[in-house]
């Protein structure tokens, strides 16, 4: 069992920065990749990015957003430069243990999630 917390969400202007974190519980946090999607209401879950040992992106955030990890910290990041109106969303954290790199967009594919912490681009 992984538990997630996340971090780091607000209110903030266009074009400014946040950056989100994601504490896990658990001693093996390095065996599990990390992910980050966004809803909002009345959408589906979006694929914001991930991580196991490289990061990938999704196009609409790739060169304004950053995800990265820190193993000792059992915590994961979302570094969100650029921000825009359409950025406000919930963003959730994820893990999973065995997930491969061609199932990292799809919500589905992941096992355990964080509560999720608000986003507010504003001008």
């Amino acid at each position: 069992q992984v538990q997630l917390v996340e971090s780091g969400g607000g209110l903030v202007q266009v074009g400014g920065s946040l950056r989100l974190s994601c504490a896990a519980s658990g001693r093996t946090f390095s065996n599990y990749a990390m992910g980050w999607f966004r809803q909002v209401p009345g959408k589906e879950r979006e694929f914001v990015a991930a991580i196991r040992w490289s990061p990938i992106y999704a196009d609409s955030v790739k060169g304004r957003f950053t995800v990265s990890r820190d193993n000792a910290k059992n915590t994961c990041y979302l570094q969100m430069n650029s921000l825009k109106f359409e950025d406000t969303a919930v963003y959730y954290c994820t893990a999973d243990r065995s997930i491969i790199l061609s199932s990292m967009r799809e919500a589905a594919s992941w096992d355990y999630w964080g509560q999720g912490t608000q986003v507010t681009v504003s001008s």
